[in-house]
Protein backbone atom coordinates (compact mmCIF):
# COMPACT_ATOMS: atom_id res chain seq x y z
CA UNK A 1 0.00 0.00 0.00
CA UNK A 2 1.53 3.51 -0.78
CA UNK A 3 0.37 6.46 1.49
CA UNK A 4 1.12 9.57 -0.20
CA UNK A 5 1.23 12.64 2.95
CA UNK A 6 2.11 16.23 3.01
CA UNK A 7 0.51 19.41 2.05
CA UNK A 8 -2.69 18.51 0.31
CA UNK A 9 -4.13 21.62 1.54
CA UNK A 10 -5.08 22.42 -2.38
CA UNK A 11 -6.63 19.39 -2.78
CA UNK A 12 -8.45 18.42 0.60
CA UNK A 13 -7.44 17.50 4.14
CA UNK A 14 -7.45 14.09 3.04
CA UNK A 15 -4.24 11.66 2.49
CA UNK A 16 -4.27 9.85 -1.05
CA UNK A 17 -3.97 5.42 -0.19
CA UNK A 18 -3.67 4.31 -3.20
CA UNK A 19 -3.60 -0.17 -3.74
CA UNK A 20 -5.98 -0.48 -0.69
CA UNK A 21 -9.21 -0.50 -2.16
CA UNK A 22 -10.73 -0.40 -5.87
CA UNK A 23 -11.63 2.67 -7.20
CA UNK A 24 -14.57 4.51 -5.60
CA UNK A 25 -15.11 1.63 -3.17
CA UNK A 26 -13.94 2.18 0.92
CA UNK A 27 -12.54 -0.32 3.14
CA UNK A 28 -14.84 -2.96 4.94
CA UNK A 29 -15.37 -1.74 8.62
CA UNK A 30 -15.12 -4.88 10.44
CA UNK A 31 -16.47 -4.42 14.34
CA UNK A 32 -15.27 -6.87 16.98
CA UNK A 33 -18.14 -5.69 19.12
CA UNK A 34 -20.31 -7.05 16.63
CA UNK A 35 -19.53 -10.42 17.77
CA UNK A 36 -21.24 -9.67 21.37
CA UNK A 37 -24.64 -11.42 21.56
CA UNK A 38 -26.32 -9.29 23.74
CA UNK A 39 -28.75 -5.93 23.08
CA UNK A 40 -26.74 -2.39 22.90
CA UNK A 41 -27.94 -1.00 26.36
CA UNK A 42 -24.66 0.27 28.40
CA UNK A 43 -24.12 4.08 28.19
CA UNK A 44 -20.37 5.35 28.29
CA UNK A 45 -20.08 9.33 28.25
CA UNK A 46 -16.77 11.09 27.81
CA UNK A 47 -15.32 14.49 26.79
CA UNK A 48 -12.27 15.04 24.85
CA UNK A 49 -10.38 17.58 22.90
CA UNK A 50 -11.69 18.81 19.65
CA UNK A 51 -9.22 18.00 17.64
CA UNK A 52 -9.63 14.53 18.33
CA UNK A 53 -13.21 14.48 18.36
CA UNK A 54 -12.71 15.95 14.80
CA UNK A 55 -9.90 12.79 14.17
CA UNK A 56 -12.39 10.38 15.08
CA UNK A 57 -15.01 11.45 13.26
CA UNK A 58 -13.15 11.89 9.31
CA UNK A 59 -12.00 8.16 10.33
CA UNK A 60 -15.85 7.21 10.78
CA UNK A 61 -16.49 8.87 8.01
CA UNK A 62 -14.07 7.34 6.04
CA UNK A 63 -14.77 4.14 7.13
CA UNK A 64 -18.58 4.48 5.95
CA UNK A 65 -19.68 4.54 9.85
CA UNK A 66 -21.18 6.45 12.19
CA UNK A 67 -18.56 8.23 15.13
CA UNK A 68 -20.38 6.02 17.79
CA UNK A 69 -19.37 2.56 15.81
CA UNK A 70 -15.97 3.76 15.16
CA UNK A 71 -15.40 4.68 18.46
CA UNK A 72 -16.85 1.59 20.41
CA UNK A 73 -14.70 -0.80 17.64
CA UNK A 74 -11.55 0.95 18.43
CA UNK A 75 -12.17 1.02 22.54
CA UNK A 76 -13.11 -2.89 22.01
CA UNK A 77 -10.36 -4.07 20.00
CA UNK A 78 -8.16 -2.28 21.90
CA UNK A 79 -9.72 -3.38 25.53
CA UNK A 80 -9.39 -6.87 23.78
CA UNK A 81 -5.69 -6.44 23.15
CA UNK A 82 -4.73 -4.97 26.65
CA UNK A 83 -6.30 -7.82 28.02
CA UNK A 84 -4.93 -10.44 26.05
CA UNK A 85 -1.15 -8.90 26.76
CA UNK A 86 -1.87 -8.77 30.80
CA UNK A 87 -3.08 -12.38 30.68
CA UNK A 88 -0.52 -14.14 28.22
CA UNK A 89 3.02 -14.91 29.23
CA UNK A 90 5.35 -14.83 26.97
CA UNK A 91 9.05 -16.62 27.11
CA UNK A 92 12.14 -16.24 24.47
CA UNK A 93 12.78 -19.29 22.52
CA UNK A 94 16.18 -19.41 24.36
CA UNK A 95 14.48 -19.96 28.09
CA UNK A 96 12.03 -22.00 27.29
CA UNK A 97 13.71 -25.51 27.77
CA UNK A 98 14.92 -23.80 30.42
CA UNK A 99 11.87 -22.80 32.04
CA UNK A 100 9.86 -25.81 31.60
CA UNK A 101 12.48 -28.15 32.55
CA UNK A 102 12.21 -26.00 36.34
CA UNK A 103 8.38 -26.99 36.37
CA UNK A 104 8.87 -30.41 35.05
CA UNK A 105 11.72 -30.93 38.31
CA UNK A 106 11.40 -28.80 41.19
CA UNK A 107 13.73 -28.33 43.64
CA UNK A 108 13.95 -29.91 46.57
CA UNK A 109 12.19 -27.74 49.34
CA UNK A 110 14.42 -25.94 52.14
CA UNK A 111 14.21 -26.67 55.99
CA UNK A 112 12.73 -23.27 56.09
CA UNK A 113 10.23 -23.47 53.04
CA UNK A 114 9.21 -27.60 55.44
CA UNK A 115 8.66 -25.33 58.13
CA UNK A 116 6.67 -22.88 56.82
CA UNK A 117 4.29 -25.72 55.31
CA UNK A 118 4.09 -27.23 58.45
CA UNK A 119 2.87 -24.05 60.25
CA UNK A 120 0.41 -23.57 57.44
CA UNK A 121 -0.65 -27.02 57.70
CA UNK A 122 -1.35 -26.57 61.63
CA UNK A 123 -3.37 -23.40 60.97
CA UNK A 124 -5.57 -24.55 58.26
CA UNK A 125 -6.20 -28.19 58.54
CA UNK A 126 -10.17 -28.97 59.89
CA UNK A 127 -11.20 -30.69 62.93
CA UNK A 128 -13.95 -31.90 61.33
Amino acid sequence: MLVVTGDLEMYAKLPYIIGSAKEGQMLAFNNPADAVDEPNDARMQFRTKARVKETIQRAAALSGVDDSAFMISAAYRSAMETIKAHEQTQIQAADFHTFFTALDTPATPTAALQAAHARYKGRTQSTI
